[in-house]
């Protein structure tokens, strides 16, 4: 589960009215909206905040380590508020909807030293691809 909202707190981030809404809209497990989505959800509950603003304010989570981007296969980019908490994605192939996963072992430690080339590994990430359940039901 994201503590988004708790974290920005505690790091003393100005909660505005605007970054509120799209704080919780961000809010919660496998959650991962475009900036068009998260657009429309803050003005369910906001009805006059602009899309600039919630670009604005996601492009600030991002570069505060807050929330991280996600692109996958050419989509438009994703927004996951589950920045500190170690996971890696599940995305479905048709549709493109995405669930966070922890599988279990360190992908970094999968790498052979003779597949490293030389470098000193800080971080890997995995993506997993397929069907989701609907998708594969779809046919």
């Amino acid at each position: 589960m994201s503590d988004l909202l708790q974290r920005l707190r505690d790091r003393g981030w100005r909660l505005t009215a605007q970054r509120r809404v799209v704080a919780e809209v961000l809010d919660g497990e496998h959650v991962h909206y475009t900036a068009d989505e998260v657009h429309a959800r803050a003005a369910e509950r906001l009805p006059e905040i602009s899309r600039a603003t919630v670009y604005n304010t996601l492009g600030e989570l991002v570069s505060i380590g807050e929330v991280v981007e996600v692109s996958t296969d050419g989509r438009a980019k994703r927004y996951d508020p589950n920045a500190h908490h170690s996971h890696q994605h599940l995305v479905c192939s048709r549709c493109g909807v995405i669930r966070d996963v922890r599988p279990s072992g360190d992908p970094l430690a999968l790498l052979p030293e003779e597949e490293r080339f030389g470098f000193t590994l800080s971080e890997a990430t995995v993506t997993y691809r397929g069907l989701c359940p609907s998708c594969s039901s779809a046919g």
